[in-house]
């Protein structure tokens, strides 16, 4: 299937796409949104504003495409214009596209299940490429999408979709991509264990064991929508140090590597 579009990629050093080049029309189309919604949101300083090309169009990339992703989701998680205004003011001003689908992929799992079916065709609409047959199996290996019974129908967890699409053409193989899912499963889930037990001892105070059922349950929902985006924020921080800790380690061969430009 051959894919008509008027936007602009160029490629690295690899061959690999590097670079994204959309109109106002192309960008809106991509994220699911109306041009209209992109331009209030502009407006509103949750866009950064796009690189001028040729004839003064408008041009946007990759990290246009993670933001508007990630303020979908923060919508899905209830929180007002306002509200999603200061926790972008918190994210780093240079936060790249990679960073940006990290926070949406987390904030996600803070909602139930957000898996939706998708077929084949509307996967590549959506991630504006096309895919093949060993792409479909490492967005499976991510845990981005699951084979249905259906030919040609996937079912797609959307929270990670823009994140795997930018991770399609990262040189790993299939088994370490599985590996490495293994790792981040089992160690996020033991953060959270111990995350929702230290949230219950604060919370669910036995003092307070008068206050109604429904009271409780209100009053608990609203502390934890209130913690959901720190806690967000502190565990992309706390990994991004930790990752380069261990890099420093690794490629300074135990000597002190100065921090990449």
């Amino acid at each position: 299937m051959t894919q008509q579009t008027t936007s602009e990629t160029t490629t690295d050093e690899s061959g690999g796409p590097a670079e994204l080049a959309l109109t106002v029309d192309e960008l809106a189309a991509r994220a699911g949104i109306t041009v209209r919604t992109v331009r209030f949101y502009s407006t509103r300083g949750l866009l950064p504003p796009p690189a001028i090309g040729p004839r003064r169009v408008g041009r946007y990339g990759h990290e246009h495409l993670s933001r508007l992703a990630l303020i979908e989701e923060l919508q899905h998680q209830g929180m007002t214009l306002a509200a999603i205004e200061r926790y972008l003011r918190h994210l780093p001003q240079d936060i790249s596209a990679h960073g940006l689908a990290i926070h949406r992929a987390l904030v996600a799992s803070w909602v139930p299940d957000s898996a939706e079916e998708a077929t084949r065709e509307q996967l590549e609409r959506r991630m504006g490429r096309e895919l093949s047959e060993e792409d479909l199996d490492r967005l499976a290996a991510m845990g981005v999408l699951v084979r249905t019974e259906a030919p040609g129908v996937f079912r797609v967890e959307s929270g990670l979709l823009h994140l795997g699409v930018r991770l399609l053409d990262v040189p790993i193989s299939l088994d370490g991509i599985a590996a490495a899912r293994t790792v981040m499963l089992e160690h996020t889930r033991s953060a959270a264990r111990e995350l929702s037990r230290l949230f219950r001892e604060e919370v669910w105070d036995p003092s307070r064991e008068d206050e109604p059922g429904p009271e409780r349950v209100a009053r608990t929902k609203s502390l934890s929508a209130h913690m959901q985006p720190l806690v967000v924020q502190a565990l992309v921080t706390a990994f991004q140090r930790s990752m380069k800790e261990e890099l420093r380690s690794w490629l300074g061969d135990g000597r002190e590597a100065q921090e990449p430009g």
